[in-house]
């Protein structure tokens, strides 16, 4: 969509082929349904916060970055708000106010839409654009054709990998596709009963023989099968690129980050002089939330009705220990199908950054989840498609 209205924009005749029968199906989902269309970060932080080829991206965001895109909303009528971590969205809190305003951007430029039209490749001479053929076998005449349709993930959005398979037919590299910010599977089948637990102002730790992550401050939620949430998320790229190295990495998780092991010592000794004659289970609540509780007292070893007055150093130790250290072991990501963003795809050694053309066929350009680059949650994907989409539309529109 920002690639059309860019191109339409410097007087370009556009036509946009929408598989679906209505535009920007996926970006519906962002945000849990409110779309947190871009990050209000500076440019270097911004860019550390993409796993690998974040530098690939610089040339497009000094054509357009966050405040740019900002503006482009703000000044159609759209007001949007910072929140924590500096992350954005339209006040609406609805991801129907960001297409709203593309919608009617892309009919102010006049751009053409085809609903319902699939993709089936690109037409090409000498290794050069021609047009595109259509599913229904129609051939739609081009000097310029911009490839923007997305990873591999909700494939029900239309998203299904499928243009990235002809882009390596095109003769392009595509990278292997790997689930990003994904859920991760445990072994430890007990944590099943803590599905929808969610751990707030916690610490998590990956580690494997040799190599460590620490996460900054945040929350993670138990699954029917392991790990989510932002924590989990934000450094899953990293941990599924462990697991595929034949690594077996596991997370302990710091449910109180704030206190040292003395600290957290002493504060155990004060509740439990406080509460004598209460049973550990009961005195543990103030400490835990509830549906950890007897998970807890159960992997410390201990007698869930004993007098707390009656627990023994070693097994309070076992509690600090738990309580700082909580080891889960890490089998597997979760499926593709599941992740919020795909990690890999048409290789960026094969992309202009200064214009996102293919280096290989002369009038085909790339944008979005289809290329190569993925960040964490936060903004930082919608603003890598929003800006590779922009350049891509004034690059083609350029000559």
């Amino acid at each position: 969509m920002m690639s059309a209205i860019r191109a339409g924009q410097l007087q370009q005749d556009v036509t946009l082929i929408e598989k679906n029968p209505i535009l920007g199906k996926k970006l519906l989902l962002s945000g849990k349904g409110r779309c947190n269309l871009t990050n209000a970060c500076d440019l270097e932080p911004f860019l550390e916060r993409f796993s690998r080829n974040g530098q690939f991206l610089r040339d497009a965001f000094k054509k357009f970055f966050n405040q740019d895109l900002m503006h482009f909303f703000e000044s159609r009528g759209l007001k949007l708000k910072i929140e924590r971590q500096l992350r954005v969205f339209p006040v609406t809190d609805r991801s129907n106010s960001i297409l709203e305003v593309l919608r009617k951007e892309l009919l102010q430029q006049k751009v053409k839409i085809l609903y319902k039209a699939s993709l089936k490749d690109v037409v090409m001479q000498n290794k050069q654009v021609k047009g595109v053929l259509l599913g229904d076998a129609k051939v739609i005449p081009a000097d310029k054709v911009i490839l923007a349709t997305g990873g591999a993930t909700y494939k029900f959005t239309g998203s299904d990998g499928q243009v990235l398979e002809m882009a390596s037919r095109l003769g392009h590299k595509v990278v292997p596709l790997r689930p990003g910010l994904v859920p991760l599977e445990v072994r430890q089948g007990y944590v099943r009963q803590l599905e929808g637990v969610a751990l707030k102002n916690i610490r998590i730790k990956f580690s494997d023989a040799d190599k460590q992550i620490i996460s900054d401050i945040g929350e993670l939620i138990f699954t029917g099968f392991g790990i989510s949430g932002p924590l989990v998320l934000t450094l899953s790229g990293q941990i599924v690129e462990w697991l595929h190295e034949n690594r077996h990495p596991h997370v302990e998780i710091d449910l109180k980050p704030a206190l040292t092991k003395e600290q957290l010592h002493a504060r155990l000794l004060r509740e439990f002089k406080l509460n004598s004659k209460k049973t550990l289970r009961n005195t543990l609540k103030s400490v835990l939330p509830l549906r950890l509780v007897d998970t807890f007292i159960t992997l410390a070893k201990i007698a869930p009705m004993k007098k707390v007055s009656q627990v023994t150093q070693a097994e309070r130790d076992n509690l600090i220990f738990l309580l700082k250290a909580w080891r889960l072991d890490i089998i597997r990501a979760r499926p593709l199908d599941e992740a919020i963003v795909t990690r890999g795809g048409v290789s960026l050694k094969e992309i202009d950054p200064r214009t996102m053309e293919s280096r290989l066929i002369k009038g085909l350009y790339f944008a979005g989840e289809m290329i190569d680059v993925d960040a964490d949650t936060g903004g930082f994907n919608l603003q890598a498609a929003f800006s590779t989409g922009y350049l891509a539309g004034e690059s083609a529109s350029a000559n």
